[in-house]
């Protein structure tokens, strides 16, 4: 299983799903945020297999990254996909 990291990273990538992996841990492993990167809005996408539909959750990356608030860091599971927008000007 895979978790995939797209949009305003400095690489982004497919990362193999390990346990216990958080969202500081696929940050690192794609390099962090580009310099453009809008991380306060950046969302977490994935599936629910119990009701078959995808949920969408919003991510805090700029204070997790940038202020070392622990509280922004969340637990991920195989097949989530972390989607980071670019901040407009």
């Amino acid at each position: 299983q895979q978790v995939r990291v797209v949009g305003a990273t400095a690489e982004p990538a497919s990362i193999p799903y390990r346990a216990n992996m958080t969202l500081l841990d696929a940050m690192i492993s794609v390099g962090g945020l580009s310099e453009y990167a809008a991380g306060n809005r950046a969302r977490l996408i994935r599936f629910d297999k119990q009701s078959g539909t995808q949920k969408e959750y919003s991510l805090r990356l700029n204070d997790l990254l940038r202020k070392g608030d622990s509280r922004a860091n969340v637990m991920l599971m195989p097949g989530d996909v972390i989607i980071i927008p670019e901040s407009t000007f």
